[in-house]
């Protein structure tokens, strides 16, 4: 994964960015566990 994917825009320092990308995952998880909870029961 590149750091140039066409878009110019700011780029937060390293410790933001996988900040960010953490707290996204975190909260791709818990939705995929909620949803998951609801359609299988």
């Amino acid at each position: 994964m590149s750091a140039e994917d066409g878009e110019p825009r700011y780029e937060p320092p390293p410790g933001v960015g996988k900040l960010v990308l953490l707290i996204l995952l975190f909260t791709l998880a818990a939705l995929a566990v909620v949803l998951g909870g609801i359609y299988f029961t």
